[in-house]
């Protein structure tokens, strides 16, 4: 089996980190700098401002919410490098495991899956050390599949806490997002009380700074919440993809030690 150099793999993962990255930041730098579609007309001399205006004018209680969608960014680029079939079941780890198990080859199996830093070989590694060729009935594979129940338990935390993530800037961002909306009220409402009669244009900034914080909340919280929910359930088609190709395995190597036996199980005119 032939892999490809670590550096050339280094390598790979770096461009990919590097375009999901410019992606997302080309995005929110398009829709911070957008002029305001929905803006009514105003004399020539004053100009309008982008969305990057307002949240540059937003000062302070922007922070927060810059912080979380650059945290999103982050999580999302890591997660899409991670879930991908080369680091869960890449296909020439499978055939060659396939290879072996056709064979009844089990120790070599495990050693070849030892070698592999993925998903499917660290499993096979753990699990398949519970393989009984003294039971010809199922080789243990009760036994087997308790540990790959295990392996799935102590090794899918890391995956989904990354992903979990996601969901946890999904909620908070409208939650600060509502918070600069309550300030900046606040401030409106002080101003009349201070004036009595304010000036619109004074008015106006503290309402712009509320619905500024409450767009800025709005943009992060939606990605955030597609990505969880999409990254998950590829997350979740990985495993079991991997449990499939466990439970492919066990039954290669059944069929192959026992096949006489398979085949006198057949039921008459349905045999090939």
């Amino acid at each position: 089996m032939i892999k490809p150099p670590l550096n050339l793999r280094q390598s790979l993962l770096g461009k990919n980190f590097i375009f999901f990255s410019a992606i997302f930041s080309f995005l929110l730098v398009f829709i911070y700098s957008a002029p305001e579609l929905l803006a009514q007309e105003v004399e020539e001399e004053v100009k309008k401002k982008t969305m990057l205006d307002n949240v540059l004018d937003a000062g302070l209680w922007i922070v927060p919410l810059l912080i979380a969608s650059v945290a999103m960014i982050g999580f999302v680029v890591y997660n899409f490098i991670e879930l991908n079939q080369n680091k869960f079941n890449p296909v020439e780890l499978k055939a060659g495991l396939l290879d072996h198990m056709q064979n009844v080859r089990v120790r070599s199996a495990i050693e070849m899956a030892s070698g592999h830093p993925s998903y499917l070989g660290r499993m096979v590694a753990a699990s398949f050390s519970q393989f009984d060729a003294t039971n010809s009935d199922d080789f243990g594979r009760e036994n087997v599949d308790d540990a790959v129940a295990e392996f799935t338990v102590s090794n899918n935390k890391r995956y989904l806490t990354n992903i979990g993530y996601l969901g946890v800037i999904g909620q908070i961002a409208p939650m600060l997002g509502l918070l600069g909306t309550v300030v900046g009220m606040m401030g409106a409402f002080n101003t009349l009380a201070a004036e009595g009669q304010a000036d619109p244009s004074t008015l106006a900034g503290d309402i712009g700074l509320a619905m500024v914080t409450t767009a800025s909340g709005l943009i992060i919280a939606i990605p955030s919440v597609f990505f969880f929910f999409f990254q998950r359930n590829k997350f979740n088609r990985l495993v079991a993809d991997c449990h499939q190709d466990v439970s492919e395995l066990l039954d290669a190597s059944y069929e192959a030690a026992n096949a006489d036996q398979v085949m006198a199980k057949v039921p008459e005119g349905f045999q090939a």
